[in-house]
């Protein structure tokens, strides 16, 4: 089955002048690095790998990567392992907790609009995909530069109803870092008032706060979710991580806790 990226490998290896031989020498030493012989191809290994389709371990991609000052992404497209496909794929798993977003996987380019419509009017609720006349693909490089201010971003939980309906389930949030100050007063609406991202031992919340004078801190779900309030000792059991500056939120793909179940029951029983 994997014949054909034996065969890229081996030409690869053609291209670069190195021998079975050099390979082995030169795994046995990464492996003697790294103290761990996972990452040693022995000349006949790699010879099976090349011509009859045997697949290789990380570990030895790994070498073969080094070995061969490729890719490692590259040699694992070669088995359809395509992994610039992860941040796509991570979205079919429905994560019913709170969390903070990691890294994103690496890729080397992003699709990023690269020509706006002039006459977009932000003041206005537009179409913005009919505003776009252009996509393109953008150097991460320089997409660093487009950042503004300290941020992390947040997934609020499939089963997190903590500020429903202010804030839905499967909602991505956007979290200003600098923001970590409960305050007290200062808004007119419920619109208005700071939500907060709070990081406890053993997990994550959005939510409204307060701080008492005991230094209690207290996490306010919205006066409509089914969700209880928390109390926490500040900053020992809970920190507040920073406060909500933006929100892309689903209105239509959210289902009510008793659906869920009803949809999980026959899955579970195959």
């Amino acid at each position: 089955m994997w014949i054909f990226a034996g065969q890229q490998l081996r030409h690869l290896r053609e291209r670069l002048g190195l021998t079975l031989r050099d390979v082995e020498t030169a795994s046995s030493e990464i492996a003697g690095r790294h103290a761990n012989q996972e990452f040693f191809i022995p000349f006949s290994r790699l010879s099976e790998i090349e011509t009859k389709g045997v697949l290789p371990s990380i570990f030895r991609i790994y070498s073969l990567a080094a070995i061969y000052r490729t890719d490692y992404r590259k040699i694992c497209a070669l088995y359809n392992v395509k992994l610039d496909g992860i941040s796509d794929d991570s979205n079919i798993a429905q994560i019913p907790k709170t969390h903070r977003f990691g890294n994103i996987p690496y890729v080397d380019n992003l699709t990023l609009p690269t020509a706006v419509d002039p006459s977009l009017d932000v003041r206005r609720t537009t179409n913005l995909t009919r505003m776009i006349q252009r996509w393109g693909l953008i150097p991460l490089q320089f997409v660093e530069g487009l950042k503004r201010g300290k941020h992390t971003y947040a997934f609020v939980g499939t089963e997190d109803f903590t500020m429903y309906p202010l804030l839905m389930p499967g909602s991505f949030l956007q979290v200003d870092e600098t923001r970590t100050h409960v305050v007290k007063e200062g808004w007119r609406s419920e619109y208005e008032r700071p939500i907060y991202f709070v990081e406890t031992r053993e997990e994550f919340f959005c939510s409204w706060c307060n701080i008492s004078d005991d230094k209690q801190l207290i996490v306010q779900p919205h006066p409509l979710s089914p969700v209880a309030p928390r109390i926490f000792r500040h900053p020992e059991e809970a920190e507040v991580l920073g406060q909500v500056v933006g929100l892309a939120m689903r209105l239509n793909e959210w289902k009510p806790a008793d659906r869920r179940s009803a949809d999980a029951r026959p899955a579970e029983a195959s």
